[in-house]
């Protein structure tokens, strides 16, 4: 019997990930009316740049990041944005936007002919910087959300996935080079 990565339980009803650690985001909103779900985007980040771990990520995406704790963190610290997930180094899950409502993840961006893709898409956040590999953990953990997105939500079904440069190509790298998309399919 093969084993794949472990599969979280999706909520629907809730827009929770039930495995996902809790972390509510002031910034997201309602998708407009009659928008489902039908695109998948990975970002990666890292705060400060380069640096993993301290809960930065949690405090910028809840307004709470203090812009004298890091010099880079004095031009973002007024940002309002946001992810779905964050997968980090370990693995582990944080969900910051219940999947029925609308993330601050994409800006500016455009898949298919269709703009403003946080209005139809997931973005899920990996805990990396574009020339770090990713870990282990997070292939496993991004392919088992991954899996349950598809089997709880019928748009995501078949959705494309991909990275954050693909729907902003002129702003944007990530989730960069570092990130294996071969290493992904072969885990779906």
């Amino acid at each position: 019997m093969a084993h794949g990565p472990a599969i979280p339980e999706v909520d629907t009803a809730s827009g929770r990930i039930a495995s996902a650690r809790w972390v509510p985001s002031p910034n997201e909103g309602p998708r407009p009316p009659g928008c489902g779900l039908e695109l998948i985007v990975i970002h990666a980040i890292s705060l400060p740049p380069g640096g993993f771990g301290g809960g930065w990520i949690d405090r910028l995406f809840t307004n709470r990041l203090p812009p004298d704790a890091h010099p880079a963190f004095r031009e973002i610290a007024a940002l309002r944005v946001s992810a779905h997930a964050l997968i980090d180094r370990e693995g582990a899950l944080t969900q910051y936007v219940r999947l029925h409502r609308r993330a601050w993840h994409a800006g500016r961006s455009r898949y298919a002919g269709r703009s403003e893709c946080n209005d139809f898409s997931v973005g899920i956040e990996l805990e990396g910087d574009e020339v770090t590999p990713y870990t282990p953990a997070q292939y496993a953990s991004l392919a088992g959300l991954l899996r349950a997105l598809r089997a709880a939500y019928p748009g995501l079904a078949q959705a494309p996935v991909v990275g954050h440069s693909d729907i902003a190509p002129a702003r944007k790298t990530d989730p960069g080079p570092a990130f294996d998309w071969e290493r992904l399919r072969a885990a779906l």
